[in-house]
């Protein structure tokens, strides 16, 4: 990235909220605070946008996956596809970032970049892609495939994929658009041009068919944390949503991550870690117990059994609750999100958990941490390993829905406010300024000279 001006501002928290249906922990829908049956209503996703808009937050961010996660038999899944969901966020909202995740296995780089330039002009640069690989053989089964991609496969087809998605966005010049109605020029054609893209996995000829957008390229963001999902993002992610449990952990990730930016010629600025954390919030230490115990009484175990099956990759179906795990397969036998295997399987070693005690664990996060206690008490977590080297920022996910949502915006931020540690007010206009990252300067501009239109 070679921006002509760097944001120079005082290090401040970045704060994402990750949006989920009723909340994040697996039993959120049967608590009374959460409203499942809004969960293909507009207006409450239009609320809690609000709600983050109002907290001052960075960005709102929805996952997404191409088959039907779990077991809908007892959890509130499924719901809007993301982009055309944030395109609907986007016009009630003015300042607050929009991040959908989107595949790189099993979607085209011309339909994709063309979305997403889309959301960045609907919002007036606010839009983000979160890049997955994509991690089950059932979404492979929704696309004509038996078999998942290998993983090393995978993460080759995404870096070919971002490199065209980056290409098509630079299609256009930004001063394409002349507008010169007494000469019927609409376009210099001389600044629209083609790609000529020819490679292992894509033939993309280009341009885009959308002018360059208010950013330039979205945020690029990626939540992979493997060797391959390290390396890719070194190499692209401007953000990274990762999950560690204890902040040696959180640490080792940060530095780890930090020291390969330098071999691909960008700074240690050009990359946040955001780890995530899914804050249980009372006004007391107690009442904050009481509501994670309240939430854990209402898992349903045969759902966490199944998600506990899928993060290891081993069928535990009919083993005892009360007993451990069983021996599991090698990381590099793992051909679907190998980082989470790795973390599932080593608290439970490391904590001696029985797989009863590992579904309860997992509920809130699904391997993140969760943090129990009043809002200072997470005020001070969230300090802790911001100022100690383990975070540039925190990937927000409330337990509940929306009442998390609003006890974070309503009392944590205050808190993290006073401390100085995150803004008062938007200082900028797009989610780049945000995050304090220049806007990408046009690659193809730099290359063009002695070629000619296209468009």
């Amino acid at each position: 990235m070679s921006p002509a001006t760097r944001p120079t501002t005082h290090r401040r928290l970045h704060l994402n909220a990750f949006l989920m249906n009723a909340g994040h922990h697996d039993a959120a829908w049967r608590h009374p605070r959460t409203q499942p049956e809004r969960v293909t209503d507009l207006r409450y996703f239009q609320q809690l946008a609000q709600t983050a808009e109002r907290g001052r937050l960075d960005s709102i961010f929805f996952a997404d996956g191409l088959a039907l996660w779990g077991k809908v038999r007892h959890n509130a899944l499924g719901g809007f596809e993301p982009l055309t969901l944030l395109s609907a966020l986007a016009t009630v909202t003015e300042h607050i970032g929009l991040i959908a995740t989107v595949s790189t296995t099993f979607n085209e780089p011309f339909h994709t970049a063309r979305k997403f330039a889309s959301l960045d002009h609907i919002s007036g640069g606010r839009a983000g892609w979160n890049i997955v690989t994509s991690g089950t053989v059932n979404e492979a089964r929704n696309f004509g495939q038996d078999q998942h991609l290998e993983h090393r496969l995978r993460y080759e087809r995404a870096r070919e994929f971002v490199e065209v998605a980056t290409k098509l966005w630079d299609s256009w010049e930004d001063d394409a658009i002349l507008l010169d109605r007494e000469r019927g020029v609409y376009a210099d054609t001389d600044r629209v041009r083609e790609i000529g893209h020819r490679g292992a996995y894509f033939g993309v000829q280009g341009p885009l068919n959308v002018p360059r957008s208010p950013q330039g390229h979205p945020l690029l963001v990626q939540a992979g944390s493997s060797e391959d999902g390290r390396e890719f993002a070194a190499e692209y992610a401007e953000a990274v949503f990762t999950a560690q449990q204890t902040l040696a952990d959180a640490q080792s990730f940060y530095k780890d991550l930090k020291s390969r930016l330098a071999q691909h010629g960008r700074s240690e600025e050009d990359l946040k870690v955001l780890p995530g954390i899914c804050p249980v919030i009372g006004s007391t230490e107690a009442e904050a117990r009481a509501l994670d115990h309240e939430l854990t009484e209402l898992q349903v175990p045969e759902y966490g059994l199944a998600q506990l099956s899928g993060m290891l990759g081993t069928d535990l179906t009919g083993l005892p609750l009360d007993g451990p795990l069983p021996e599991l397969p090698e990381e590099r036998d793992i051909n679907g999100n190998k980082s989470r295997f790795t973390l599932v399987a080593e608290l439970a070693r490391r904590d001696g958990l029985t797989l009863r005690q590992l579904i309860a664990r997992l509920g809130g996060g699904r391997g993140h941490r969760v943090v129990v206690g009043t809002p200072e008490q997470i005020a001070d977590q969230l300090q802790e390993w911001f100022t100690q080297g383990a975070a540039d920022g925190f990937n927000i996910m409330p337990p509940h829905l929306p009442g998390g949502l609003e006890d974070f915006v309503d009392h944590v931020v205050p808190v993290l406010q006073r401390r100085g540690l995150f803004r008062t007010e938007y200082t900028g206009r797009t989610l780049r300024e945000h995050y304090g990252l220049p806007r990408p300067a046009n690659r193809l501009t730099a290359t063009a000279s002695g070629t000619t239109g296209a468009a």
